[in-house]
């Protein structure tokens, strides 16, 4: 999350709580908190003309035009319970309803769907999690109050232990530029590398620990999680010593042209009963039938990958980003979305220039591919999780996407989304189709 963004929700609580703005100075250099609480609302319209098709499978993008909407309430409860120690509570309640039914795209438009489970209004527990900082010296760093986040003070040297029950990207694969579909770019996509089969249940939360150390410009991150009781499915699997999803990854900061930059190296691997669609298509073959991973899924694979995330600043308010990831491919999807290798690359601008320094413009692209493996699988007339139109005349998926985010107030966003899709599930024989969407967010 960018400074000017923590700046600005920094004011907009000041305001709300009736501080005025010499009280909120002060309020950041005053002592750590002990406990605190933080909301956010989003809702998210999206509409998709009809588009051209020469054929449609059962987990196609329909052609017909259809309206997709997804809302959010969420609490960020915390509280300090000793030195270094925080435990965080988040109660969330959503409903959306998506394209489609959720099926016939790589890179879906709208990262709030991988949280709705339903059309109607669902309750659930989010997170619930404690996170342990032991400071190790170095220059003391204010921390300022914020989503999941108490005011304080860290070293720059420090080991920090998540564990609980929380989202494998709270912690790993940060982008100043491209994170949160509720406030920057929507597409899946920009969330993290398309290609990162990270563990997880349905809605992109699981249970384990992630240990992140600091040392000065460095900082090295480990974690392990576990994944879904079978491929995408509420009901996770706790047996984390034999299935899960493990993590590595390597961050450096820098300065480039005197503007802040940051590279991360991330390696996964999970574990887990998955089939590989190398003995489907050989099944499908023995037995003169179309290839069915169910048919396959009955041992345990490992599956992995190994990404690059830059982020690099042009100016006070005008950044770039890339992620570059590629997965094996041999097996099916287990938790995230349906792609082997992502490439995304951006643009973030702030209005500062037509005098509209809370406004956001940006401007991605994306392409997302598929392995051989998979690629013959659906050739075939498989059908996986997400994706599958009965045959297919592979083409890499590519994506456009350009948001602009108008502040109405120094709490609240209103961000009008175009995304021009190519390929749409790796098949050339459909598409393109335009998405327009409009977000409405605020924080408090």
């Amino acid at each position: 999350m960018s400074l000017l963004y923590k700046t600005r929700m920094g004011l907009a609580i000041a305001l709300a709580s009736g501080l005025p703005l010499a009280g909120w100075a002060q309020d950041q250099a005053a002592p750590t908190e002990t406990a605190g609480a933080h909301y956010q609302l989003s809702y998210v319209g999206q509409a998709k003309p009809g588009f051209d098709a020469a054929y449609s499978g059962t987990n196609s993008l329909e052609p017909e035009r259809e309206f997709s909407n997804t809302f959010s309430a969420t609490a960020y409860f915390g509280f300090r319970p000793w030195t270094g120690g925080e435990i965080y509570f988040n109660p969330e309640i959503n409903q959306g309803h998506a394209f489609s039914n959720l099926s016939g795209l790589g890179g879906f438009t709208n990262g709030e769907l991988s949280r709705t489970a339903s059309s109607t209004p669902q309750l659930y527990r989010q997170r619930l999690f404690l996170r342990q900082t032991w400071n190790q010296g170095g220059p003391a760093e204010r921390v300022g109050s914020d989503l999941n986040q108490l005011a304080g003070f860290v070293d720059t040297n420090r080991l920090v232990l998540t564990a609980g029950n929380f989202s494998v990207l709270d912690v790993f694969d940060s982008n100043a530029y491209a994170k949160d579909p509720r406030t920057q770019f929507m597409n899946w996509g920009h969330m993290t590398y398309a290609a990162f089969d990270y563990a997880a249940d349905a809605r992109g939360f699981g249970w384990g620990a992630a240990a992140e150390w600091y040392r000065g410009d460095w900082v090295f991150r480990v974690g392990r999680m576990t994944g879904p009781m079978t491929p995408n499915d509420l009901q996770l699997d706790f047996d984390i010593l034999n299935h899960y999803g493990d993590q590595f990854e390597v961050e450096h900061a820098h300065e480039l042209w005197g503007q802040p930059g940051k590279v991360r190296v991330l390696g996964w691997r999970d574990r887990a009963v998955l089939a590989r669609y190398r003995d489907a298509i050989n099944d499908g073959l023995a037995n003169a039938r179309t290839p069915d991973i169910l048919r396959v899924r009955n041992t345990e694979q490992f599956k992995y990958g190994l990404g690059v995330n830059l982020e690099q600043a042009l100016a006070t308010d005008f950044g770039v980003f890339l992620r570059v990831m590629q997965a094996d491919g041999a097996t099916e999807t287990y938790a995230f979305t349906e792609a082997d290798q992502s490439v995304a690359a951006g643009i973030s601008l702030q209005g500062t220039a037509w005098g509209r320094t809370q406004d956001t413009l940006g401007v991605s692209l994306m392409q997302n591919g598929i392995s051989n493996d998979r690629r013959e699988y659906l050739e075939a007339g498989g059908m996986s999780f997400f994706i599958g139109d009965g045959r297919l005349q592979y083409r890499p998926e590519q994506i456009f996407e350009m948001y602009y985010s108008l502040s109405v107030n120094t709490k609240t966003f209103i961000t009008f989304d175009y995304q021009r899709i190519h390929n749409p599930a790796y098949n050339a024989d459909r598409g393109p189709v335009d998405i327009g969407g409009v977000r409405l967010h605020t924080e408090f």
